[in-house]
């Protein structure tokens, strides 16, 4: 995804400066093919929405991390697990993706 910054500089290098697409690729350090979606779109950013966030790995540990968190709400304050005691008790449930999908 290329920032809105970038976006501009295309734009007003093509259509200000009168740049071609080569030299705004080789100036920018763009490929062609962006500077060239760039300029046929009318979008000021390239994004899209994810019908579904994919979890392959926690995926099947889903219904155990639910159940920890609900447990871990029910307790007081200072009685409540650390996000890595609750990714070590995954661990030893099994678990074997990483710190960062939980």
């Amino acid at each position: 995804m290329k920032s809105v910054d970038t976006i501009a500089r295309v734009r007003r290098a093509f259509y200000v400066q009168g740049w071609s697409l080569k030299r705004i690729s080789r100036e920018l350090h763009v490929s062609r093919n962006t500077v060239r979606r760039i300029l046929r779109s009318g979008e000021t950013s390239f994004s899209y929405e994810r019908e579904r966030q994919p979890q392959p790995k926690i995926g099947p540990w889903q219904v155990q991390l639910d159940a920890l968190l609900d447990g871990n709400d029910a307790k007081q304050k200072r009685e409540r697990l650390t996000l890595i005691r609750i990714y070590e008790e995954l661990r030893a449930l099994g678990y074997e993706g990483s710190y960062d999908a939980i």
